[in-house]
């Protein structure tokens, strides 16, 4: 097969001399000992082919390149894109530019809420803490003087509890007296005439007084507001809640 003899002076066999770059060649009796050259061309052929295969994807011939710079194209491409979008797109207001507006809870939505600790004024134009008043039924006058509903109330709650009438302006609306001939007489200290000139509680309310209506709230002890009736025309519509108040 065109090895050198002993001699080195040319093939034995009659067939053409093998490339002489390309060194002395060696056949082993055992093919096993190819095994590593085996794996490594292996590996080499299967890297070409897949190499191959992705420049046939990219737009290749298989032995001109031309992957990498369309996938360099591609990526100023969606670089650009992206940014111009992203300057035309609108953005939120900073967080300086204007104020985050927290919604107030509705009047239906304040049971379990803490009353605020407001002082409001009396006869007198002294500060009463409306929450050393607890517990309370606590009616908002200024739609409606409603001076027979709050007589009722006052003789419908519990031992304990307070009536608290509140009017805007600073004159409190001043609390029905029973008469003589009253048969379920008001017990003392009852009522307590309030005003509320700063309008903190139809503010915590967000409830606007309505003529011939009060608006009432049932306040825990321990400051919790328990309900909000906003029209209340008679002691009947939260009667059945008054018990709870004086536990």
């Amino acid at each position: 097969m065109g090895i050198p003899d002993a001699e080195d002076q040319g093939p034995t066999d009659g067939l053409p001399d093998l490339p002489p770059e390309w060194g002395r060649i060696v056949v082993p009796d055992d093919l096993s000992a190819l095994a590593d050259e085996v794996t490594l061309v292996r590996r080499e052929l299967r890297a070409e082919a897949s190499r191959r295969r992705w420049q046939r994807r990219l737009g290749g011939t298989g032995s001109r390149v031309v992957g990498l710079p369309l996938m360099i194209l591609l990526v100023i491409a969606v670089t650009a894109t992206t940014a111009l979008l992203s300057g035309a797109w609108p953005r939120p207001p900073r967080g300086g530019d204007r104020p985050t507006v927290v919604p107030y809870p509705t009047a239906t939505g304040l049971a379990g809420h803490s009353l605020p600790a407001l002082d409001l004024v009396d006869s007198d134009q002294d500060p009463v803490s409306i929450r050393g008043l607890l517990p309370a039924v606590i009616v908002l006058v200024d739609g409606c003087v409603c001076a027979a509903q709050v007589a009722d109330a006052a003789r419908a709650v519990p031992e304990g509890v307070t009536v608290v009438t509140v009017t805007g302006g600073t004159a409190p609306v001043p609390a029905p007296t029973p008469t003589l001939d009253d048969a379920h007489p008001i017990r003392p200290q009852t009522i307590r005439a309030l005003a509320d000139p700063a309008g903190g509680l139809r503010a915590f309310l967000h409830l606007p007084a309505r003529p011939d209506s009060t608006t009432v709230l049932l306040v825990h002890r321990s400051g919790t507001v328990q309900r909000v009736h906003p029209e209340v025309r008679a002691v009947d519509d939260y009667r059945a809640e008054l018990a709870s108040l004086a536990r």
